[in-house]
């Protein structure tokens, strides 16, 4: 019985999602786990992976085409099926239906340990079988330490002695017509240091162009040429030019539809508050020193994300999320703040777990983690779903407030401006002291102006006295 494969679910805010890439074309053969298409969706980049063996017998939605969650994108073809028979057409009877994506569940009977799509990720981009990995989470569900434990293994083992004669390393079939296939990762790496990928030798599955395929590649070019540095494509965005018109990106059409369907379904309210950042300024400047030997550099918006956190102990109503279809309002128990991070063609919200039981070290040490992959496009659905309210920051652009959008199906989001200097009054005595404002948007259904601004008086009372963000 045919296989259809639906547009993966990555997050209960994912609606949609965008083809940006066949890696198979109709006819093709498939095997387990091969790497079907990228999908690009508004806050992931991911990979639509096989879920059986068997021929790709129809693509129905082409690349470059947005397709709703469940919507049927492909179907294959299982052994002793005529691929013809099955294209575009259902057969009689009901049709498997099997969701996959970066980390999608195996065919029912499966006998591969779950893995979670961070871990899986990790394991592809180096090459390692996730299924030969010993999983340590429930049920036996393979973690993204227990794949990081199995390459640290494999790294000492290969560091073991070895004999004298090893494999040639792989090359590329000559005269071979279809692209090399490469992770999102690698195809990103390689337009950033101008690497032409067919010139690329891969090391992973199926000869696969990995991340470290590329970078070793711009390695050697930069030695071959006598250089000190790779000689770089120019990349980015193409200089504007008058009438032109050129088509939004699959991320950007994602993000614009979510933003009208946002502003359509929800009353919101936005409000705004000056916070005393003086004592926080201190604190600051104070840990940046202390912490730079570990690495870590709190920002001003760790704070506010970890003064919110706790915040939001006090106001669970804002750690909440509306039910349309049922008109249901859920409280939700674990507190994961969203971090709005800008990228070039957009902008993602990657998710600090648990951030009111976190302490202010461990946030900034993991939102600088996040943002670093974000920008290097290495973060998984993971990484990127579930937050329950979200941050977002335009303070380092200048910007001293603004009306955030929320960010669906959440009814709250908190922006953070920029610093200012401002005059404050001890009696007839002029004092500077810094400020910022924060605003907060809500949904007016479910939250209303006085509990939001109780929540804001929270944040702000935290952030004028920062040593409790400490404890």
């Amino acid at each position: 019985m045919p296989v259809e494969i639906r547009m993966p679910q990555w997050g209960m805010a994912m609606k949609e999602g965008a083809v940006n890439r066949w890696h198979k074309a109709v006819g093709d053969k498939v095997a387990l786990d091969d790497v079907l298409a990228e999908i690009e969706a508004a806050k992931t980049n991911g990979e639509l992976v096989a879920p059986v063996d068997g021929v790709l017998a129809s693509i129905l939605v082409p690349e470059g085409e947005v397709a709703q969650v469940q919507q049927v994108l492909a179907v294959i073809a299982l052994a002793g099926e005529d691929p013809a028979e099955v294209s575009g057409a259902r057969p009689d009877g009901p049709v498997p239906t099997v969701v996959t994506g970066t980390g999608g569940p195996r065919p029912a009977g499966g006998k591969a340990a779950p893995v979670v799509p961070a871990a899986r990720k990790l394991a592809k981009e180096h090459g390692l079988d996730p299924a030969a990995v010993a999983g340590t989470g429930p049920g036996g569900r393979v973690l993204v330490d227990d794949v990081r434990r199995a390459l640290a293994e494999r790294e000492r083992a290969a560091a073991a002695p070895a004999p004298s004669s090893a494999p040639s390393a792989p090359t590329r079939e000559a005269g071979a017509d279809r692209p090399m296939p490469a992770s999102p990762v690698a195809r990103r790496t390689a337009e950033r240091l101008g690497v032409d990928l067919d010139r690329v030798v891969g090391t992973g599955p199926g000869g696969r162009v990995t991340k470290e395929d590329v970078e070793q590649a711009a390695a050697s070019a930069s030695a071959s040429n006598g250089s000190g540095a790779v000689a770089v494509a120019p990349v980015g965005r193409p200089p504007a030019v008058a009438g032109q018109r050129a088509p939004m990106s699959g991320m950007r059409r994602i993000i614009a539809a979510r933003m009208r369907d946002s502003l359509r379904d929800s009353a919101q309210l936005t409000l705004g508050r000056r916070v005393d950042m003086t004592a926080a300024v201190a604190l600051r400047t104070a840990l940046v020193a202390d912490w730079a030997a570990l690495g870590a550099k709190p920002s001003y918006t760790d704070l506010v994300v970890v003064a919110a956190a706790r915040a939001l102990r006090e106001h669970p109503g804002l750690n909440a999320v509306l039910h349309p279809e049922t008109q249901e309002v859920e409280l939700l128990g674990p507190v994961d703040v969203g971090l709005a991070v800008a990228l070039d063609d957009g902008l993602v919200v990657p998710a600090i777990r648990a951030a009111d039981t976190r302490t202010l070290f461990e946030v900034a040490g993991e939102s600088q983690r996040l943002a670093e992959a974000a920008r290097a496009g290495t973060l998984g659905p993971d990484d990127l779903t579930g937050s329950t309210f979200t941050v977002t920051a335009l303070g380092s652009a200048g910007v001293e407030w603004f009306t955030p959008v929320l960010n669906p199906p959440e009814v709250a989001i908190l922006g953070v401006g920029a610093l200012t200097d401002e005059v404050a009054w001890d009696g007839d005595t002029p004092m500077r002291r810094r400020a910022m404002t924060l605003s907060l948007t809500i949904d007016h259904q479910v939250v209303d102006g006085a509990p939001g601004a109780a929540f804001l008086a929270t944040v702000a009372d935290l952030l004028a006295h920062p040593h409790r963000l400490l404890r």
